[in-house]
């Protein structure tokens, strides 16, 4: 919900808003707020409530700085560690992205966008890689969504099928390189 501004930056939410919109328990959504807090997409104000935080464009500059650095790296990681169940779960990522694209359906392509990066996460062996980049990749698609057009998604999609078809060829040099022309087209959108 704040990634897809259902949760306007800016707006002051209480935990038991939180509690309702999620329809989960307290403890599964404090623990939500403290990451969502280290992450920097909640601010805690004390006796006033959770505050969503703004979009800011500089950060995303420096984040884009990071990602790009580590990305690559993750990518090419993940080409020679995924086993079958993963690429064939990726190839299954591009599908989504492909039919989000052709619906013109935003929302569909960040689910297929997150679960890539989840899918990334999961077969990449070094986690302290992947710890480094959830919070930033976050941030980035919360951007995305703020600011994308059909056009940028249906780029992005081919972008992201370029990255799953190197991971699949078990190339870990395409991969790393797939995964920087996807973030120098996002550093040209942001």
């Amino acid at each position: 919900m704040i990634v897809t501004l259902r949760l306007s930056p800016g707006a002051l939410v209480t935990e038991k808003q939180l509690i309702e919109l999620a329809g989960h328990g307290r403890t599964p959504v404090r623990e939500a707020i403290q990451k969502l807090e280290w992450q920097g997409l909640i601010v805690v104000r004390p006796r006033i409530g959770l505050q969503i935080s703004d979009i800011v464009a500089s950060d995303h500059r420096e984040i884009l700085a990071v990602r790009r650095r580590l990305e690559p790296y993750a990518a090419s990681l993940v080409a020679t560690h995924a086993d079958d169940r993963q690429r064939e779960r990726l190839i299954g990522c591009a599908r989504d992205m492909g039919a989000a694209a052709a619906l013109s359906d935003m929302h569909a392509f960040l689910s297929a966008d997150k679960r890539f990066d989840d899918l990334v996460e999961e077969a990449c062996p070094n986690r302290f890689l992947t710890g480094s980049l959830a919070a930033l990749q976050t941030h980035s698609r919360r951007l995305w969504f703020a600011t994308a057009t059909l056009e940028a998604m249906d780029r992005s999609v081919g972008l992201h099928v370029s990255v799953i078809r190197a991971i699949q060829k078990e190339d870990a040099a395409e991969a790393a390189a797939a995964t920087e022309r996807l973030l120098d087209y996002l550093a040209e959108k942001l």
